[in-house]
């Protein structure tokens, strides 16, 4: 009688499986898969979890499995994506079709489902896409739920802002274009279980600040470098990465999330649309209402009182037809842009998991004997620098025959490099140090700390000899910018210091903080007008040395509030090409900054004077870019520095 139901199966009847509890539900885990409490459970998504699924499942079905059609395969793959892939073998009613469709990971789903969580959008397993290996399965995180309404309407507004404000110029419109952006990426974190911690707090912070530099100043270079500061920082509060690698490529992680971003949106809004078009029909019928009634009526007020189109005309933008492709490319920038910051705050690339493998530690003698002999040489030339500093000057001039300037030009770039390239030893020093106890710890502390503190003298070296430079020819973009350069090495040397004391934990976000920080307080001191200001306050105390109009006049209009104090001529010779840009700019309120609003003020009530035939003569009576004429046809030595 045992044998009789094998002769009788068969593909026309099927042996009923002999289970007594009813089948569980399509979300549920088979019986087999369950493990004793006693055992640890993998985590969802990490490797174990993967491979336990796919290898070591029975399977659920009564007979061989049966593939699943290409239509159910890709239900599957978009349902999973939209966050309601458990909603979909319910809606087929009958546990066949339930274990035809399965789950993400379980062996239902495997031939039609899914192949790998952390892909995003994964779909059938085919030859060579399966589970990802290497470090990408480690920073890859899993794919985000389905897009809130609130990002949507967020991303949409962002990219509207971006097209209707940001082609005039870049002011107060960046911060407003930012404020959606960074509305999108709150919501999508919030909808991941994402909470906001500190250094994210802090992050966000400071490149909301750092935008605030194009609103308040009028000079591009400034200006660009806060921008690109906003940026990296925007990208590190998405991430949240606290190792060097992980602030290094976190800073600019963004860009990893441009095409997944995209297509996320896209699939939430079909997974919208499919159920809701009446909905979305009657919000797009509102919308084309409200705009024609705005349009029709606001031309006729403004059509009949004069004070109300001159208030809508500086309300609304000035955008010609012409300019049709350069706004839809801002929209498209915009939308990317913000779909990318929500997506990145919903499912963040782990790149703290970049790892670098420490270096082979080296023994005591070996590693440092050399450092100590580069001390001893450090420590000769600062003791030759405080001698000078001191008043020696007199006997360098006799032996070099160089004045004050010219020594102090000469040795400046020399002392930046070395700046640089100590802090590339300590971080070369650092990977071959020897850790085998606490002396080792010591020594390490000892001989690193003391180059840290003689390389901060050098620093103060670098930077007196750069004071003494510009008191005697005068302040330049390049020659602010590398002094601010060689102020923040120093507060990296001293950030360094700190770590070898309380640990080095903080040191990387430390340094990043610093340099957004030297980034802001940049922009906001102005350097065009602080080069005005210097050379002007020269000019006045020492007129005889003669002031540089030539490179004045092209300054910015941060520049206007100092040069308006210099005497006739020479104030209409250094303000008559930014007076030409300022007032025949029209650039609308979004994008004015306060330095330019500043100037057209000051400009409006001061024109300048004259027709600018007396400014040829001006200019070169005295000393130009550390350069003095040596005879008539000597004008080509013009050093830039």
């Amino acid at each position: 009688m045992s044998d009789q139901p094998l002769e009788k199966s068969g593909p026309q009847q099927p042996e009923p499986q002999p289970q007594p509890q009813p089948e569980p539900e399509s979300d549920a885990q088979p019986e087999s898969d369950a493990q004793p409490e006693s055992e640890a459970q993998p985590e969802p998504g990490s490797e174990p979890d993967r491979e336990e699924r796919s290898g070591s499942e029975p399977s659920t079905e009564a007979g061989p499995p049966r593939p699943t059609s290409a239509a159910q395969a890709d239900d599957t793959a978009a349902a999973v994506a939209a966050g309601t892939g458990s909603a979909l073998p319910a809606a087929t009613g009958s546990p066949e079709a339930a274990r035809k469709v399965g789950t993400p990971g379980t062996p239902g789903g495997a031939p039609g489902g899914p192949g790998d969580p952390w892909q995003y959008g994964a779909g059938p397993p085919r030859p060579g896409n399966g589970a990802p290996d290497g470090p990408a399965a480690r920073l890859r995180p899993p794919a985000p739920p389905l897009i809130p309404s609130a990002v949507l309407w967020s991303v949409l507004a962002t990219a509207v802002l971006s097209a209707v404000l940001l082609g005039d110029g870049l002011g107060l419109n960046l911060l407003i274009v930012a404020a959606p952006a960074a509305l999108a990426a709150f919501f999508a974190a919030r909808s991941a279980g994402r909470r906001l911690r500190p250094w994210t707090a802090t992050w966000a912070v400071g490149g909301l600040a750092l935008l605030a530099v194009p609103a308040l100043r009028d000079a591009g270079w400034p200006t660009f470098l806060a921008v690109a500061s906003a940026f990296a920082l925007g990208s590190l509060t998405l991430h949240g990465s606290r190792t060097w690698p992980g602030v290094l490529v976190g800073s600019v992680g963004l860009f990893d999330s441009l095409v997944p971003g995209v297509i996320w949106g896209v699939r939430g809004i079909r997974a919208r649309a499919d159920g809701s078009r009446a909905r979305w029909g009657a919000a797009l019928r509102t919308a084309i209402v409200a705009l024609v009634l705005l349009m029709v009526f606001g031309t006729l007020f403004a059509s009949a009182d004069a004070a109300f189109a001159d208030l809508l005309g500086s309300l609304l933008p000035d955008a010609p037809v012409g300019e049709a492709p350069w706004r839809i490319l801002l929209f498209a920038l915009g939308l990317a842009g913000a779909l990318a910051a929500a997506y990145a705050a919903a499912a963040p690339v782990r790149w703290d998991g970049i790892t670098v493998r420490p270096g082979r530690p080296r023994g005591r003698v070996e590693w440092a004997l050399p450092l100590i002999v580069l001390d001893l040489l450090f420590a000769a030339f600062i003791a030759l620098q405080l001698v000078v500093l001191l008043g020696g000057y007199e006997k360098v001039r006799a032996e070099t025959g160089l004045d004050h300037a010219e020594y102090a030009r000469q040795g400046f770039w020399q002392l930046l490099w070395a700046t640089l390239l100590t802090l590339l030893v300590i971080a070369l020093a650092l990977r071959r140090a020897p850790r085998g106890g606490s002396r080792d710890r010591t020594l390490v502390r000892a001989v690193l700390g003391t180059l840290c503190v003689l390389t901060l003298v050098v620093v103060a070296s670098a930077l007196r000899r750069m004071d003494l430079y510009v008191d005697e020819y005068g302040l330049t973009r390049l020659r602010i910018s590398v002094a601010a350069m060689e102020l923040w090495l120093g507060v990296v040397l001293v950030l360094i210091l700190a770590a070898g004391v309380f640990g080095a934990r903080f040191l990387p976000r430390a340094v990043a903080v610093s340099a957004a920080a030297g980034v802001l307080a940049f922009g906001l001191l102005s350097p065009d007008a602080l080069v005005a200001e210097q050379n002007v306050r020269r000019f006045e105390t020492r007129e005889p040395a003669g002031i540089d109009l030539d490179y004045l006049k092209d300054l910015s209009a941060d520049a206007v509030p100092a040069l308006d104090r210099l005497p006739e001529p020479q104030r209409s010779c250094a303000l008559r090409v930014i007076q030409r840009e300022v007032l025949d700019s029209g650039t609308p309120w979004y994008a004015t900054s306060l330095g330019e609003a500043r100037a057209r003020e000051i400009l409006e009530k001061r024109p300048v004077r004259g027709d600018g035939r007396t400014c040829y003569t001006l200019g070169r009576d005295g000393t130009r870019g550390g350069y003095e004429p040596h005879g008539e046809g000597d004008d080509d030595g013009y050093d830039p520095y």
